[in-house]
């Protein structure tokens, strides 16, 4: 499977109709490939809160320009995450995945939220549901950004049948070693091919983390990209290598289900 990792370097004075020129101008070139993966929130800045507004239709002008790119691409392409509107409520972080056709094939809303007491924990409305989508190649498992520190959400993918996690992210400098340790545990976890596809530059002056990577089921990183650049990392996978690694060392089949916790009192006698 050819993949390539868009990563993004989103600036502050750049003009959101320049930037999504250009990226998806480059993502139509890209033929050959079987998927294109795009960052988190890449058109808006993950940390702009100021510029995320209500956000689009699933139909708007971002995610119709992502399919027609994956139309002249002729390949899978993932869109990252965009600012969705809802109206119901809050929009939603939602990360969309297009065909060789240009049709959307699945859309994923962003779980875990970061901020906490600010940001997108209380300016987005969280997602209720995993998804896997299915390609010619393989299932995909469908993540964001900080739901990759819930390891039981990976846990629930590779039990729904995916052999690939895609993870957008707009992950800040400040704790890249975190992004890049998780990355390489999701994957040694859970037997899995990782693709943390993340941005550069700056966000409301909140400098990336980039290091956008690829990494094989057992821990080791196929491809990283560096820390400042915007640069398109480019791998061939072989998907046999879930396969093999999970016959070779089945860590999987020996799980325990269905243990419970117990607890001790001060001095008592055991």
């Amino acid at each position: 499977m050819k993949i390539s990792l868009f990563q993004v370097s989103v600036r502050d004075d750049e003009a959101f109709e320049a930037r999504l020129a250009r990226v998806l101008g480059a993502v139509g070139e890209e033929r050959g490939r079987d998927l294109i993966v795009l960052p988190e929130l890449w058109p808006h800045g993950g940390f702009s809160y100021d510029g995320w507004g209500n956000g689009e239709a699933l139909d708007g002008p971002i995610l119709s320009a992502v399919a027609e790119a994956a139309r002249r691409a002729g390949c899978y392409v993932h869109a990252g995450g965009i600012v969705e509107s809802n109206p119901r409520g809050r929009p939603y972080n939602t990360a969309v995945l297009f065909g060789p056709d240009g049709r959307r094939l699945a859309l994923y809303r962003k779980i875990h939220l970061y901020g906490f007491d600010e940001g997108e924990a209380v300016l987005f409305e969280p997602g209720t549901e995993l998804v896997t989508a299915d390609t010619t190649s393989c299932r995909l498992g469908l993540a964001t950004c900080f739901d990759l520190r819930f390891p039981e959400l990976f846990r629930g993918l590779m039990e729904a049948g995916a052999e690939v996690f895609v993870i957008p992210a707009a992950w800040p400098v400040a704790r890249l070693p975190h992004w890049r340790l998780l990355l390489r545990a999701r994957a040694v976890e859970d037997q899995v091919f990782v693709l943390g596809c993340a941005t550069a530059g700056t966000h409301a002056g909140k400098t990336m983390g980039g290091h956008s990577a690829i990494i094989d089921p057992f821990g080791d990183v196929i491809a990283e990209a560096s820390l400042e650049r915007e640069e398109i990392l480019r791998a061939d996978i072989d998907l046999s290598a879930v396969r093999r690694i999970r016959k070779e060392f089945p860590v999987l089949e020996w799980r325990r289900l269905g243990m419970t916790a117990s607890s001790t009192q001060p001095g008592a006698n055991h």
